[in-house]
């Protein structure tokens, strides 16, 4: 019952890597500027997951981040002539990043958040139980 654990604890630290990637994307969405003031839009990202192999100390695997990839895609650019950060051609330079998309992927994320924490409530439970019938 230890590895049915170990592979939704794992679950739940992968998900709570992408519920902090997603909730970054979000805060940013109109960050126009890097952490040293120059005019570079923040660049989104993105969790990626792998399964391990590896097997832990209880035979166990279950999945782990590979990494956090950033989006290198082209900024969106948005015509504003008047704001201060506009280019010379009048084009503000916005995250590539879609509020819908991140959306529902930190629902996605949650529910698989929750799913992982039912797989462990129902574990915990069956080890009860057992000790019950056992005692």
């Amino acid at each position: 019952m230890l590895k049915i654990m170990d592979i939704s604890t794992s679950g739940l630290v992968a998900q709570r890597i992408r519920m902090t990637a997603l909730a970054s994307n979000m805060a940013n969405i109109t960050t126009r500027r890097n952490e040293f003031g120059e005019l570079k839009p923040y660049d989104p990202r993105y969790v990626i997951f792998q399964e391990d192999n590896s097997k832990g100390p209880n035979g166990s695997a279950g999945v782990f981040v590979k990494s956090i990839e950033r989006d290198e895609l082209p900024p969106l650019r948005k015509y504003a002539p008047n704001h201060p950060d506009a280019d010379e051609q009048g084009f503000l330079n916005l995250p590539r990043i879609n509020l819908i998309t991140e959306f529902t992927d930190a629902i996605e994320s949650g529910r698989t958040y929750e799913a992982n924490l039912g797989a462990i409530e129902v574990t915990k439970s069956m080890a009860n139980q057992t000790l019950r019938i056992i005692t």
